[in-house]
C-alpha cells in the first residue's frame, strides 16, 4: 500500500510515517502485520475515548439505521445535533447557549471570526504570536510565522499580534478591535499555559473596549485538562468558545458557541451568514453526543489530573528538561530537536506512538486517550526512558 499511498494520496510532508493500519481499539493501533502500538497521541488529541469506544461505536451504528445526511445545516430538526448542542449549552456558563456545528476546528475558527466582525461591525482581529488556529485562509492569517504564510499571500487583512502572557501588549486591544482570539493553552508553540490571570485580564480589556473575546479550545477542550473546557482552569469566560478534535470521538467535527443574540447575527443581514452542508451531520453528532456524555458522566476528567502526575513521575530523566501542559495535554522537552526526532522515530519501532508539536522542535507530544490505563502510561514512559538511556 505504501507505493500507492505516496502516489495517489496528497502528502503533507516529504517523509510521512506511513504506518499501514489494520485496526485500532482502546489505547492501541495495529498495523497490517499485527504489531500493536501504544498510542500516546490519540490522533493529535482527537480520540478522547481511545479507539472504537463501544459507546461511540454503538451510537454511530444506531444512527446509521435511521438516516444519514438529509439537508444542509440549520434547516431540518435532527435529534442528534439538537441534543448535542443542548448538552454543550448545559455545560457552559450563561449566556453561552447557541452552538453552530461545522466540519472541523479550522472551519469553526473561520465562523467565529466572521461572527465577531459581523457582531461588532469592526474588522481588526488580534491573535497571539506563535499561535496556531488551523490552516484554512482565515485561520492561517492569524499566524505570525511569515515563512509559513508567504507562499499563500495575500491573506485576510487587519490582523495584529500580541505576545501571549504579556500584560503590556493588552493596550493594543482598542475600540477598533473586533476580536481577540487566543488558544486557552498555546498548542503548537509548546503547550504554554496562561500565567498571572492573563486570560482574565484579556477578558476585562475586551469588555472595556467592546471587543469579542474568542477562546480556541480545540486542543485543551472536552476534558483533557481536568475540566470540560480549559478556560475553566483560569477564571475567565470567553464570548465565543471554539471546539473540535476531541468532541467527535474520532469523527470530524468543529463547533463555535456564543450567546443567542450574538449568534443570530449570522442568520440575517445577510441571511446565511455562514453556510455548511455537512455541519451537524447526524452520524457525527451522535458520536459526539456519546463522547460528551461519557466524559461528563464519568470520572475521566478528574483522572486526567491523576494520570498527568503519573506521567510526570515516570518521565524523570536527564534528557527530559521540562514537561509543560496540564492534565493529558502535555509536552516533554529534550535539549535538542535532533534528540526529539530520534526518540519519536525509535519509539514507533518499539511500539509506541509519539509525535511532534507544530512549531516547537524540541517538544514531544504526549496527549494519550483519556481512557488510557495507569499500566499503559507506565509502559509508555518506560519505552521513552529506555530509548533515552540508549541515546
Amino acid at each position: 500500500m505504501k507505493d500507492a499511498f505516496l502516489k495517489y494520496q496528497a502528502q503533507t510532508t516529504p517523509h510521512p510515517l506511513a504506518m499501514e493500519i489494520s485496526h485500532a481499539k482502546g489505547s492501541y493501533v495495529y498495523d497490517i502485520k499485527g504489531k500493536a502500538y501504544l498510542d500516546f497521541v490519540a490522533g493529535v488529541s482527537a480520540c478522547s475515548l481511545g479507539h472504537s469506544h463501544p459507546k461511540v461505536v454503538n451510537a454511530i451504528k444506531e444512527q446509521l439505521d435511521k438516516y444519514l445526511h438529509v439537508m444542509v445545516y440549520g434547516e431540518y430538526i435532527q435529534k442528534p445535533a439538537l441534543e448535542l448542542t443542548k448538552l454543550i449549552a448545559h455545560h457552559l456558563p450563561e449566556p453561552l447557549e447557541s452552538t453552530y456545528l461545522v466540519n472541523s476546528g479550522t472551519e469553526a475558527i473561520e465562523g467565529s471570526l466572521k461572527l465577531a466582525r459581523r457582531f461588532t461591525g469592526r474588522s481588526e482581529i488580534i491573535a497571539a504570536k506563535h499561535a496556531y488556529h488551523g490552516n484554512t485562509m482565515g485561520s492561517l492569517s492569524l499566524m505570525d510565522y511569515e515563512e509559513r504564510k508567504q507562499p499563500f499571500l495575500p491573506l485576510i487583512p487587519d490582523i495584529k499580534h500580541i505576545e501571549f502572557n504579556s500584560e503590556e501588549d493588552l493596550n493594543k486591544i482598542t475600540e477598533k478591535t473586533a476580536a481577540v482570539i487566543l488558544e486557552t493553552i498555546q498548542g503548537g508553540a509548546g503547550f504554554i499555559e496562561p500565567t498571572n490571570s492573563y486570560l482574565t485580564k484579556v477578558q476585562q480589556r475586551c469588555n472595556a473596549v467592546g471587543a469579542v473575546f474568542i477562546l480556541d479550545e480545540i486542543q485543551p477542550g472536552i476534558g483533557r485538562t481536568g475540566k470540560l473546557f480549559g478556560f475553566e482552569n483560569y477564571n475567565c469566560q470567553p464570548d465565543i468558545v471554539v471546539t473540535g478534535k476531541g468532541l467527535g470521538g474520532g469523527l470530524p467535527i468543529g463547533a463555535f458557541t456564543a450567546s443567542k443574540p450574538m449568534m443570530d447575527c449570522l442568520s440575517d443581514n445577510p441571511k446565511l451568514g455562514h453556510i455548511t452542508t455537512f455541519g451537524g451531520n447526524p452520524v457525527i453528532a451522535a458520536a459526539a453526543l456519546a463522547t460528551l456524555k461519557e466524559i461528563t458522566e464519568s470520572n475521566l476528567m478528574s483522572l486526567a489530573l491523576v494520570k498527568e502526575q503519573l506521567i510526570r513521575k515516570h518521565l524523570k530523566h536527564k534528557h527530559i528538561k521540562e514537561i509543560r501542559g496540564r492534565g493529558l495535554m502535555l509536552a516533554a522537552f529534550t535539549q535538542s530537536a535532533e534528540l526529539t526526532s530520534t526518540l519519536i522515530l525509535r519509539a514507533q519501532d518499539r511500539g509506541l506512538i509519539l509525535f511532534w508539536l507544530l512549531f516547537e522542535p524540541k517538544a514531544i507530544r504526549i496527549t494519550p486517550p483519556m481512557t488510557i490505563s495507569n499500566d499503559e502510561i507506565v509502559e509508555g514512559c518506560r519505552i521513552i526512558t529506555s530509548i533515552l538511556d540508549e541515546i
